[in-house]
């Protein structure tokens, strides 16, 4: 009785182990898809997606690659062109992109959405707000211009899009949302730009310049910068707000230049003022005949370099360092006059200041 037991065990230890081994075969000779799959029909897209296509099927044949000459690459030199984003501005053919993107002597190319490449020249730039204006040179076709919203009524979380052209790659969307709001960002022009918007889609090398949207498809900013350690998205991008983008280009495009309003000082690093445990706008240099030096301000002695006048309000508005001080001046605008309170040697004093162009 024991051995049939056993021989009936080693037979079905048998058959599982037959089955086990040709399994694999079996499966592949009756279930392997030889044929095409049948369609998975998907439905609707969800309104998120619906959206963002319907953005950039929209707003991306405004948007170009605009392409730098820099000198001496014209011997084939790969490296020898800087390039970044840009897009369109009006009907006759001004295109947007940012300063430091339209930089330098060199010939300028646009290729637009439709693959059409167009010589352009620069019509102005404004190293202060990272903004610079091209004109399309007769170009076979213009798209529309893309729609103009306000940053001024923006909140945190809400969606924003991106289209440009990172490491080149033409025609690229990015979604996200914006991050925060009047954040502060230092330009190659000694100043900053106030209320600057931040958000999280990717904005990498090469978006510079391009649309920053809101989810009716309209322009809320220009992306211009990332922050980020290894120059690639972090999820940490900024754009010029539109309210000031819509203030500078008209002016760019009027007259190639936007005037800065001062007062003819040179304000020392804040670093500086920071080692010195200053609170506020340290004077290094009064520029002769300025409205600073007729109103009798003081920089540092260049023989002891002892400082002389530290700026710490402006018409009664705290002033702790150099941009609460150009965002007033702005607001006076030129003509006008800012009352400035400065502190010398331990004293306090005001002066009345007039506000002038100095970028000429």
């Amino acid at each position: 009785m024991r051995s049939r037991l056993t021989t009936v065990l080693l037979i079905a230890l048998t058959v599982l182990l037959a089955i086990n081994i040709t399994r694999p075969y079996v499966d592949r000779l009756l279930f392997a898809a030889t044929e095409p799959r049948a369609i998975t029909p998907r439905g609707t897209l969800a309104e998120f997606e619906q959206t963002a296509k319907q953005i950039f099927e929209t707003v991306s044949p405004s948007v170009v690659h605009v392409v730098v000459q820099v000198p001496g690459g014209l011997r084939g030199d790969p490296g020898a062109a800087q390039s970044g984003t840009g897009f369109v501005w009006d009907k006759a053919g001004h295109i947007v992109t940012n300063a430091h993107v339209a930089s330098g002597e060199g010939a300028i190319a646009v290729r637009l959405a439709s693959g059409e490449v167009v010589r352009a020249k620069r019509v102005g730039a404004a190293a202060n707000y990272d903004l610079a204006v091209l004109r399309l040179d007769r170009p076979q076709s213009l798209p529309a211009p893309i729609l103009v919203g306000r940053s001024g009524n923006l909140s945190i979380g809400q969606a924003a899009f991106a289209i440009g052209n990172p490491f080149g790659l033409e025609q690229t969307l990015t979604t996200g949302v914006i991050s925060a709001l009047k954040r502060r960002l230092p330009t190659s022009g000694g100043r900053e730009i106030a209320d600057v918007i931040q958000t999280d889609a990717a904005i990498n090398p090469g978006n510079s310049g391009g649309p920053l949207l809101d989810s009716a498809g309209r322009l809320i900013g220009v992306n211009t910068a990332i922050f980020s350690p290894s120059g690639a998205n972090v999820g940490i991008g900024f754009a010029i707000p539109i309210d000031v983008v819509n203030r500078i280009v008209p002016e760019l495009i009027r007259s190639g230049r936007v005037p800065t309003p001062g007062v003819g000082i040179l304000a020392a690093d804040e670093a500086i003022a920071a080692q010195l445990g200053v609170n506020g706008v340290i004077v290094a240099d009064v520029v002769p005949g300025s409205p600073a030096d007729r109103a009798g301000l003081s920089g540092i002695d260049p023989s002891t370099g002892a400082v002389g006048d530290v700026i710490i309000e402006a018409d009664d508005k705290p002033v702790r360092r150099l941009s609460d001080l150009t965002e007033r001046l702005e607001s006076v605008g030129l003509g006008g006059s800012v009352e400035l309170t400065v502190l010398r040697d331990g004293n306090r004093r005001t002066l009345d200041v007039s506000v002038v162009d100095v970028g000429q």
